[in-house]
């Protein structure tokens, strides 16, 4: 070997081995001093401050145990590598806690101590498609306070943080948290009332569900005060709600309580007798915060709905705009309620537009797509070809559901408003008695509070959300969409520590091609023009028709004259060039995502590969060349 040669291969061996030597010795002082970098798009590895913020409230060491099967071959690949990403973020919270998070790891294999824990702990086992049965769950202890996540699924790893969070949460708590429920609706159920007429009804789904984690508390729709207790307060279509409980209402935020509410300018599920139909019918009921909004620079429109064609329901004759059915593009994917929710199901909703108070943020939850219009109420309920007439879409998202979040004022800074009605003669001495105990005004929140608020009401009904089935004479009750956990998300966010108000959803590890989706919807927008432009040819062509009838006075054929056969062929010519473009859209929206799609592919397998391979070349050809010139 020659001498030249022989130097140069010592040297790379050396320098790889000095490269070596160097990399150990840099993780051994990374892994001493405990030092971390997470270089992650969205920080998938770091601990939102909600989550420090709790653990910096223990007062006793919490308990994580990790059961996890890891001696199962059937178990797939994806589910091994997204329970190691688990132990990554467990290890998070150990180090976060510094001493008050004690994270155990445990392995169930069958017939062993650890499944026996895994099922005391409330861990449920899963089948693989090989039938072998393996355990990925979590159980938090707290004292004698105890809580689990029975299965860990990759579905939910966005929420993966908010619900070891929200455990910890709970498991620190004494007791359940107090939620008082206010509507005009009968949601908590009622009793037979002969005089009334009506019939007796069980609790809507959605309050039963409450029940189960909440200690829920009725609240009149004439409440002078809501009590102390009450740490979140759900309204459910506040129809003709008096100021005295508004005001009721406003204090009770500026005191720190928490607020949900689902307002309705056409609640289709609340059928009331319509004053100005002589034979009795009825009409939907509305309801909304009028002294509320006002002070928050929020407002809806109680004279129109919202017609949304991306997200109606049906199609053909039984299209309805007015009933949206919203998935993953119109819901927040970075709030912990929303990202998971999967689909809502709004009837007849409305929409807000607002111009919010000094001191208030907005956070939309939930918004329509750009193809979407307020209508008038009367057109509510139309479906098919009458619901589209006339349709122009505004080219704006509305929002649907929003969080407010900030410092409240008093929507009353004249104080607490009077009743209309005149005292009682018999009540003098009673309500004296309460004017001197009154409490003072406040006028403004002493810390920064929350309120949500949904323009619809509708959503929350069992007609809308839930599907009601009989199996071997049991009733089984199956929701139809998110609606109900979108309620009860909102209600368990608020009712928790602050600090799981703002917990983001973790930043997903897959990245989807929302640019494929924007391409449909601006072909989509395309479509829908060239639709309307038919239309308002063929409108134009009746027009025409009937003037040139109207001109043959007295005439009454069948038989076209020259001048309407010729206005019918020019209308069956556009009709034809309007399906040829109809046709050659589509097409072009299927080859420019069929090519976005193969690009993004190569770019993604192909990209680095070539990089590396010409970092190589570039490489290898800088080396010869500094061979040449030493040797020369």
């Amino acid at each position: 070997m020659h001498k030249k040669q022989l130097e140069t291969l010592l040297y790379s061996t050396g320098g790889i081995v000095a490269l070596l030597v160097v990399l150990i010795a840099a993780n051994f002082i990374i892994g001493v001093f405990n030092l971390r970098a997470d270089l992650t798009q969205g920080s998938v590895y770091t601990l939102s401050p909600g989550t420090r913020a709790i653990l910096a409230k223990l007062e006793a060491p919490v308990r994580l145990r990790l059961y996890y099967t890891q001696g199962g071959e059937a178990v797939p690949v994806g589910l091994k590598t997204f329970a190691k990403r688990v132990e990554d973020l467990l290890k998070e919270y150990q180090t976060a806690g510094r001493g008050k998070v004690i994270v155990e790891k445990f392995n169930p294999e069958p017939d062993s101590d650890a499944e026996d824990s895994a099922q005391l702990d409330g861990i449920e086992g899963q089948l693989t498609n090989a039938g072998e049965k393996f355990y990925l769950g979590l159980s938090i202890s707290f004292l004698d306070q105890k809580a689990a996540i029975p299965v860990l699924a990759p579905d939910r790893e966005q929420l993966l943080e908010y619900d070891i969070t929200r455990g910890i949460a709970q498991v620190g708590e004494a007791k359940k948290p107090v939620v008082g429920v206010m509507s005009a609706l009968p949601v908590m159920g009622r009793s037979l009332d002969p005089i009334k007429r009506q019939q007796p009804s069980e609790p809507w789904t959605v309050i039963q569900e409450l029940k189960k984690i909440f200690d829920v508390r009725e609240i009149k729709l004439d409440a002078q005060r809501i009590p102390d207790e009450i740490k979140v307060l759900l309204v459910i279509h506040p129809r003709n709600l008096p100021e005295e409980t508004e005001y009721a209402i406003d204090q009770f935020v500026l005191r720190g309580g928490k607020l949900v509410a689902f307002v309705d300018p056409y609640a289709y599920f609340d059928q009331q007798p319509d004053l100005q139909n002589p034979f009795g019918g009825n009409q939907a009921g509305q309801s909304t915060f009028y002294n509320l909004f006002k002070a928050w620079g929020v407002d809806v429109d109680m004279g129109k709905v919202i017609a949304d064609l991306t997200f109606a329901s049906g199609e053909g004759p039984r299209l309805l705009p007015t009933l949206l059915s919203l998935n993953t593009q119109a819901l927040n994917p970075g709030d912990v309620v929303t990202s998971q929710v999967g689909t809502l199901l709004i009837p007849f909703g409305g929409a807000f537009k607002n111009k919010l108070a000094d001191g208030l943020e907005q956070t939309v939850l939930a918004h329509t797509s750009k193809n979407s219009m307020p209508v008038d109420l009367i057109i509510a309920t139309l479906s098919g070809e009458p619901s589209t007439r006339g349709f122009q879409p505004s080219g704006a998202e509305m929002p649907l559901a929003i969080r407010l979040a900030g410092k409240f004022y008093s929507a009353f800074p004249q104080g607490k408003p009077k009743p209309y009605a005149p005292p009682r003669a018999d009540k003098k001495k009673e309500e004296s008695k309460e004017e001197v105990k009154a409490e003072p005004q406040l006028k403004q929140s002493k810390e920064d509070n929350t309120v949500v608020l949904v323009a619809d009401a509708d959503m929350l009904a069992d007609g809308a959300a839930v599907e009601v089935q009989e199996v071997f004479g049991q009733k089984l009750v199956v929701p139809r969409n998110g609606n109900l956990s979108f309620a009860l998300g909102l209600v368990e966010q608020l009712s928790g520590d602050s600090a799981l108000i703002g917990l983001r959803s973790r930043a997903s590890f897959t990245k989807p091609l929302t640019m494929v989706r924007e391409m449909e919807a601006r072909a989509q927008q395309q479509y829908l023009g060239k639709i309307k432009e038919l239309e308002d040819s063929l409108n134009q062509t009746q027009e025409n028709l009937k003037k040139l009838q109207s001109s043959k006075a007295g005439v009454t054929s069948s038989i076209l004259t020259a001048e309407q056969q010729a206005e019918l062929d020019n209308f069956r010519r556009k009709a034809a060039e309007a399906r040829v473009a109809l046709k050659q859209l589509r097409k072009n929206l299927r080859v420019e995502t069929d090519t976005l799609q193969f690009w993004t592919k190569v770019v993604n397998i192909g990209l680095v590969p070539l990089l590396v391979a010409v970092a190589g070349f570039l490489l290898a050809l800088a080396r010869r060349r500094r061979d040449r010139r030493a040797s020369a």
